[in-house]
């Protein structure tokens, strides 16, 4: 694991450099890794999966106190770094993959049945990966995860701020999500322009507001979810009958909407999670 005095050598002898089409930024401050380590609870019986191993700063951590971890890297550059250094601890498997094309349930077949994820997040797969853990919730038990502030913002945003979106509601719905820590873009190389932060996204066990839900379709519901926010200025009755449920004429979106007790003329950011859970158990009938 390079040193944050010699990362730029290191980068400049192996002919390596950030990708900005991958949005690198690697960590490289030991202190900073070890403490979020820490704050993720790593313990000696876990078996960690870390999403974009880099130059192994976090990874070296994680591996002196969990059982055994696999890693994930698209790098291929980094990935042969790796296997000539050898610097890897033994209980590391790294293994050359997108995180996002990678399979999340045959790995927590690997890793015992249930996933706890450790990553340093570019920036351009967050989005992606959030709908990820969302669909294989039933394998991920945490995701303790370095993004974007405004990212981070957005994912504990609540109704009626401007924050408030598609990832507020769709993981709100199945997980917990805390702040761990704030960074700095000094903890960074190359500096990201931006501030960051560390969340810890708890699918297992759901938080209270998921197990007092009732029971609904989880298909209509991301529909539903996704088709309310998609022109935040529209209202509530013009987005869904545009683009949410076209096949449904106006009046009878106008009907659910008034079965739910929900005004017509609302916008998405307004609802809460239970508002859409109630719209999305009105709408099932209709999609059947």
């Amino acid at each position: 694991m390079p040193s944050n005095q010699n990362f730029v050598r290191i980068l400049r002898e192996h002919g390596l450099a950030p990708k900005k089409k991958l949005g690198q930024n690697f960590l490289v401050h030991r202190q900073t890794a070890a403490r979020i380590v820490d704050l993720a609870g790593v313990g000696p019986d876990d078996f960690i999966l870390e999403l974009g191993v880099g130059f192994g700063t976090l990874t070296k951590p994680i591996a002196e106190r969990a059982a055994n971890v696999i890693g994930l890297e698209i790098d291929a550059g980094i990935v042969k770094w790796h296997k000539e250094e050898g610097e890897l601890p033994d209980n590391v498997t790294l293994i050359h993959e997108d995180l996002l094309k990678s399979d999340f349930r045959e790995l927590a077949e690997k890793c015992g049945g249930c996933l706890k994820i450790l990553a340093n997040l570019p920036y351009s797969v967050s989005n992606p990966l959030f709908f990820k853990l969302i669909e294989c919730r039933d394998v991920v038990k945490w995701a303790v995860l370095m993004v974007q502030k405004e990212v981070g913002q957005r994912l504990c945003a609540e109704p009626g701020t401007k924050k408030y979106g598609i990832l507020s509601v769709l993981l709100g719905s199945c997980a917990s999500v805390q702040t761990l820590m704030k960074l700095g873009p000094g903890q960074f190389h190359p500096r990201p322009k931006v501030d960051s932060v560390v969340i810890r996204i708890l699918f297992d066990p759901p938080p209270e507001r998921a197990r007092l839900l009732p029971p609904y379709d989880r298909k209509i519901f991301h529909r539903l979810v996704k088709s309310a926010f998609q022109k935040r200025r529209k209202t509530l009755i013009n987005s869904l009958s545009s683009s949410g449920f076209p096949e449904l004429d106006k009046d009878t979106i106008l009907q659910v909407l008034e079965k739910c007790g929900i005004p017509s003329g609302i916008r998405a950011e307004r609802l809460t999670i239970e508002d859409f859970v109630k719209m999305t158990i009105a709408f099932q009938p209709l999609n059947h």
